[in-house]
């Protein structure tokens, strides 16, 4: 892919402020990397995964301890980048002056379809550059959940599949549970 021209991550945040891509030119992008990427439009199923994934987590965590955040920014200043995943579980602080650093998330994860490939590859490696020590993808091809852990500059080093009835715990929260089985139940 080439790149027309790199930004700052403080350029590309003077533009978000100024509503670059509000409006009647609204478009879904996010930055990474120094590049403004286009993000594709959302499928019913993914919608549909994401609330349930907002359910499970205004559910399953005390308010007190926790902010949720659904297709909201992080910031990665390292890494000149703004991703926006589908689901963010934070450290309990104000964050209405900035978006939250990769320190302060707990629990991060993707819905994935069409970029399954890209939030393997390129957004799991960004993460784990950043520190981001629960990272999970949910892979709408294979229907399974995909967890990674133990972040190194080089990768994650844990990458676990998850199916059925089989487990998940949040790092941050041991006695949550989520079972794969909970989002892909046809009804």
């Amino acid at each position: 892919m080439s790149s027309v021209a790199h930004f700052s991550l403080a350029q590309y945040e003077l533009m978000v402020e100024a509503g670059a891509f509000d409006g009647k030119h609204h478009q879904r992008v996010e930055f990474i990397r120094g590049e403004i990427r286009e993000m594709s439009p959302i499928s019913p199923k993914h919608a549909s995964i994401v609330d349930s994934l907002n359910a499970w987590s205004f559910e399953n965590t005390d308010r007190r301890q926790v902010i949720i955040r659904i297709q909201s920014t992080a910031r990665i200043s390292e890494a000149k980048s703004a991703p926006e995943p589908d689901v963010l579980w934070l450290v309990k602080k104000d964050y209405s002056t900035r978006h939250p650093e990769p320190d302060e998330i707990l629990l991060l994860i993707e819905v994935a379809e069409s970029s399954l490939a890209e939030d393997r590859g390129e957004k799991a490696q960004l993460y784990a550059e950043a520190g981001i020590a629960d990272y999970w993808v949910v892979n709408l091809v294979d229907d399974c959940i995909e967890v990674f852990r133990s972040p190194r500059f080089s990768g994650y080093q844990s990458h676990e599949i998850r199916r059925g009835e089989e487990e998940i715990r949040p790092l941050a929260f041991p006695d949550v549970v989520l079972r794969p089985s909970a989002l892909f139940q046809r009804s």
